[in-house]
């Protein structure tokens, strides 16, 4: 089993930055894939990005793909979005979560979730 706790959540101008990161347990946290998704209110939830097991294939929505990057550390059971040229409709807020399988855009592969943080990025 894994538990996920999301930090580095806040308010940020249009333009800013802001890095996540999600804290994992577990022996077995290298070989999940992990991904970060996000909920505005009244949307569904929608991905953002996923990493392979092994750090080596990463995968992004066409709505972040140039602004944001994940990352993982196995060694530190964690994983870090960084977010750059933020816009307003990126205020969501984000989770991430753990796949024992190959990574995947659908959150109904992922068997484990964080509790999320909050994004909100002011005009």
């Amino acid at each position: 089993q894994v538990q996920l706790v999301e930090s580095g959540g806040g308010l940020v101008q249009a333009g800013g930055s802001l890095r996540l990161s999600c804290a994992a347990s577990g022996r077995t946290f290298s070989s999940y894939a992990m991904g970060w998704f996000r909920q505005a209110p009244g949307k569904e939830r929608e991905f953002v990005a996923a990493i392979s097991w092994s750090g080596g294939s990463t995968y992004y929505a066409d709505s972040v793909k140039g602004r944001f990057t994940m990352s993982r550390d196995n060694a530190k059971n964690t994983v870090t979005l960084q977010m750059n040229s933020l816009k307003p409709e990126d205020t969501a807020v984000y989770y991430c979560a753990a796949d024992s399988r190959y990574f995947s855009v659908s959150p109904d592969e992922y068997d484990y979730w964080g509790q999320g943080t909050q994004v909100t990025v002011s005009s």
